[in-house]
């Protein structure tokens, strides 16, 4: 069982050992984050941090953008979010692990985090090209892989069911949104912002 960190700045930094361990498939990654219900609010918080920080930075940056951009941005994350825990909930009750959920969570929740503050800053800095995208989903898929094979602790094909379920959800929750609002930029970034990982959020 992981040990609590007493502060939420240990927990930050916990996690980001966490997130490398995972990029890198080390097996002592679980031990880094904090599993609990504290550790899974506080996970939620760096998530939302992360998400905040990706909806403003076209603001900073002076981007123009419609009126309610930003808010509609949020609305989008929140859904292809919900989007995800929801069919990751219902494969993992379907194959009877359902109390991997949380671990889940609270590691999803910080991998989101710092790769959607990576991420913004590549766009702060203003590199964004074809390259960069590419390096970036590859790192996603991987950090996803390892998540369900490291922390819930999924054999292969459950890993495979696993996340083909959060692409599905992603999926038809994008399909639904479209129908609402017609497909935008700010849809795109919503679903890289969630993490909307594996489909990338």
């Amino acid at each position: 069982m992981p040990a609590q960190q007493t502060t939420l700045l240990e927990e930050l930094t916990a996690a980001a050992r966490g997130c490398l361990a995972l990029l890198v498939g080390d097996r002592r990654a679980p031990g880094y984050f904090d599993f609990s219900l504290r550790g899974l609010a506080g996970s939620f918080v760096a998530f939302l941090v992360a998400t905040l920080f990706n909806a403003i930075s076209p603001m900073v940056l002076g981007i123009e953008a419609p009126p309610g951009t930003m808010t509609r941005g949020l609305i989008l994350v929140a859904v292809l979010f919900a989007a995800q825990i929801g069919f990751s909930a219902l494969v993992l009750r379907q194959i009877g692990r359902l109390d991997g959920l949380v671990p889940y969570l609270v590691a999803d929740n910080w991998a989101t985090f710092f790769i959607t503050i990576f991420s913004t800053l590549l766009m702060i800095a203003g590199i964004g090209d074809e390259f960069a995208i590419i390096a970036l989903g590859i790192l996603v898929i991987i950090v996803e892989i390892n998540i369900a094979r490291l922390i819930v602790t999924l054999p292969g094909l459950q890993i495979a069911m696993f996340l083909i379920a959060q692409l599905v959800g992603v999926t038809i929750a994008l399909f639904l949104i479209s129908l609402v609002w017609p497909p935008a930029a700010e849809l795109l970034n919503a679903a890289s912002s969630a993490g909307a990982a594996p489909a990338a959020q």
